[in-house]
């Protein structure tokens, strides 16, 4: 019975998207790119649910798609999009003790690469090194010793900042 019925869904799905007809106006949110985009890319009827499924399908039946998006092919792209909210996180976790030692010292080079990777202007580091170095006492030797909490702190100080907030998109 159970095989029955799924083999009338996949009937009801396919007539579906053959004939382009859409359950409901969505937008195309399927597979977004790999193999199943590409081979299903002139199917009528993109929007479709019969459409996607079978986009989706072919994507999941060959790993195409996370293929495609760790290499940047087959209509993917590898640029980073994804992860780029989590990429200050990422890099304050690896150079923790070095920033530490830098907001201390309000300079060095890690927290120069933290100001970047945060998008501050470069003519505005200086006001920035100043802020870490004045959070310092607050964060570090108050004994917080997670990399995200302090990013986390550094932002919420940058948007009570007069200079900071302007660059501060967090």
């Amino acid at each position: 019975m159970v095989n029955r019925t799924l083999l009338v869904l996949a009937t009801v799905l396919f007539i579906f998207g053959l004939t382009g007809i859409s359950l409901g106006a969505h937008p195309d949110n399927g597979p977004g790119c790999g193999l199943g985009k590409l081979a299903w890319s002139s199917y009528p009827g993109q929007q479709s649910i019969g459409s996607q499924v079978f986009q989706a399908t072919t994507n999941g039946t060959f790993g195409s798609q996370t293929f495609g998006i760790s290499s940047g092919t087959s209509g993917c792209t590898n640029d980073g999009t994804i992860f780029a909210s989590e990429k200050v996180n990422v890099f304050a976790a690896v150079n923790f003790d070095n920033i530490s030692q830098e907001m201390a010292q309000g300079r060095g080079e890690h927290l120069t690469s933290l100001a970047t990777l945060m998008e501050i202007p470069t003519e505005q580091h200086q006001v920035f090194f100043a802020m870490a170095q004045e959070r310092y006492t607050n964060l570090i030797q108050s004994g917080e010793v997670s990399s995200k909490a302090v990013v986390k702190a550094i932002y919420s100080a940058m948007n009570d900042h007069p200079v900071l907030a302007q660059a501060s998109i967090k």
